[in-house]
């Protein structure tokens, strides 16, 4: 989670958590209280001038496809009509964490991890959790892409079969593309496709400004840099166009990920969390 904006954090390995999904009876529907709902409506009202700017094609399409509610959290039932006519993707309800091995799981199985919950007025711009509104308003219009949905889903089963300590490097890809990637187009423009940059006002502008450095994509680059989840990042990757997802699908990933493991990690640009303000 950078600090002071909405963010995420890609695998929670943490067993303490202050939030609890919400159930679903039955039928597979959830309640909501109405202040949650205001809730969501804050986050969309917010974010939703940003996105005409700034979102990538694919997402803006995607995100009409879905066609999200604006005054109400969304049932998942309604995401996975849309998900499955486009893709074959559905949603999966979560508690607030899961292991690497669930999450892994998951995406091989074309499911996409969803916490049942919403952030408290509190917390409103900084959560240690993905909630429902980073997932469904950050990631899910993206999966109505195919070259995005195929990349999801092999990387699903490219963790399930690593070791741990392949799992690690495989996190810093999944964080530079699915969560922080950035497009930059032959016209040099530059737009957004991570969701954790999608579902952040205060990232998105960050990102779309001079402050960070924007490396074009490079595998085992990326399989080398450290990251944090606390603090807006540093550095973004950009590739071409979201139908490059497909070109990485393409590469060979695990022997990228044994060549940055014998290398090492660059040096990070950033201070250390416990020297950090």
């Amino acid at each position: 989670m950078e600090l002071g904006t909405v963010n995420c954090v890609v695998f929670i390995m943490s067993k303490q958590t202050a939030y609890q999904a919400r159930l679903p009876d039955s039928s597979g529907y959830i309640e909501y209280p109405q202040n949650e709902h205001e809730i969501w409506q804050a986050l969309y009202d917010r974010q939703q001038g940003n996105l005409g700017q700034f979102a990538c094609d694919a997402y803006l399409n995607g995100l009409a496809d879905l066609s999200l509610p604006r005054d109400r959290i969304p049932q998942l039932s309604e995401i996975d009509q849309v998900l499955h006519a486009a893709t074959g993707w559905k949603t999966a309800g979560v508690p607030a964490l899961i292991s690497f091995e669930k999450f892994f799981q998951l995406l091989a199985n074309k499911e996409f991890p969803v916490a049942t919950f919403i952030r408290s007025k509190e917390e409103f711009d900084y959560l240690q959790e993905p909630d429902i509104f980073h997932e469904i308003f950050g990631h899910c219009p993206l999966l109505t892409n195919d070259s995005f949905a195929r990349f999801s889903h092999q990387y699903g089963k490219l963790g399930l079969a690593a070791s741990k300590e392949e799992r690690v490097f495989l996190a810093r890809l999944y964080w530079f593309t699915v969560e922080f990637g950035l497009i930059r187009n032959r016209q040099n423009e530059l737009k957004i496709y991570g969701g954790g940059i999608l579902s952040s006002p205060g990232e998105t502008l960050y990102a779309m400004s001079d402050a960070p450095l924007i490396k074009p994509f490079d595998l085992v680059d990326i399989l080398r840099t450290p990251y944090r989840i606390d603090i807006m990042q540093p550095v973004y990757y950009a590739i071409e166009s979201i139908d490059y997802l497909d070109e990485i699908v393409k590469m060979d990933i695990m022997a990228a990920v044994t060549k940055a493991r014998e290398l090492g990690l660059h040096a990070p640009l950033f201070e250390p969390k416990s020297k950090a303000s």
